[in-house]
């Protein structure tokens, strides 16, 4: 029988998420077949679930930026499926964009969901009362504070910021850029930022 070449092992890696010992002992088994070798690693289930939205991201990196001269600093936890992904260029070069993203715009929130009930009233009772104060009459003020509400998300969600390396992309945009490249959910759990000075 043909040797398994890494490459195949790799390619079949890739496709699975299992260990690289799992995937050389699927494909030997398998005489080769990838198709094969797959079902193979999900009957002894040491591949990783089958594609869903509610996928496991339980691997990852932290990643910290520091910025101007040591006063400003960010840290980052980006989390994938597998430790493979998490060791590839392109998702280093994520989280570092995203910890650099943190630093610089100050964002509160991951996404719209951590945002508390209390908060987002509170936001449109002051977006309400300035558009009434500006003579605007109760439906328009409505509408108003509706789309400063948005506003309010763009400038303290993370993932709905814009991209400070391109404007033209949200980081929820990135993010989706990278999960396309490598087929594997990708999310950011938390974040921290420092200012010199400042309690968090």
């Amino acid at each position: 029988m043909a040797e398994i070449s890494s490459d195949v092992v790799k390619k079949l890696r890739d496709k699975t998420g299992a260990g690289m010992m799992d995937c050389k002992k699927a494909l030997t088994e398998t005489n080769g077949d990838m198709e094969l070798a797959i079902d193979f690693l999900r009957k002894k289930g040491a591949a990783v679930a089958a594609k869903r939205a509610d996928r496991e991201t339980n691997q990852g990196v932290v990643e910290a930026y520091i910025h101007a001269g040591g006063r400003i600093g960010a840290m980052v936890e980006l989390n994938c499926e597998t430790d493979f992904v998490a060791k590839t260029p392109g998702f280093k070069q994520l989280a570092h964009d995203i910890a650099m993203q943190v630093a610089a715009m100050t964002p509160l929130y991951v996404s719209r969901e951590q945002i508390p009930q209390a908060v987002i009233d509170k936001e449109l009772d002051i977006y309400k009362i300035q558009a009434q104060n500006e003579g605007k009459p109760a439906p328009i003020a409505e509408k108003i504070s509706q789309g400063r509400l948005e506003k309010f998300y763009q400038e303290t969600v993370l993932i709905e910021q814009s991209f400070i390396k391109d404007s033209g992309k949200t980081i929820k945009d990135i993010i989706d850029e990278e999960t396309a490249k490598v087929g594997e959910k990708i999310t950011v759990r938390r974040f921290l930022r420092y200012h010199l000075g400042e309690s968090n």
